[in-house]
């Protein structure tokens, strides 16, 4: 079990923290912010349902927009612009 953060495109990144329970996710969610530049997308994917509504409410209090949360197989795929 290992925090993954990479760059897929211009712009564009993907965080796996998979595995992890709350405040990990929020953690490595709001490290990975940091390191991008303003209107980059990052695509967050997660195992742990109560992490969604924190990091949700840490890019409300910061103003990143959250673009897309789905379900799939288990597994939460949020989608997040840094604003």
């Amino acid at each position: 079990m290992a925090m993954k953060f990479e760059k897929t495109g211009e712009g564009k990144y993907m965080l796996d923290v998979c595995g992890y329970v709350c405040p990990h996710p929020q953690i490595y969610t709001k490290k990975s912010l940091e390191k991008m530049s303003e209107g980059d997308v990052v695509l967050i994917v997660l195992d742990n349902p109560s992490s969604v509504e924190t990091i949700v409410q840490m890019c409300d209090q910061v103003g990143h927009e959250v673009l897309e949360r789905k379900t799939e197989g288990g597994k939460i795929h949020m989608t997040i612009k840094k604003g």
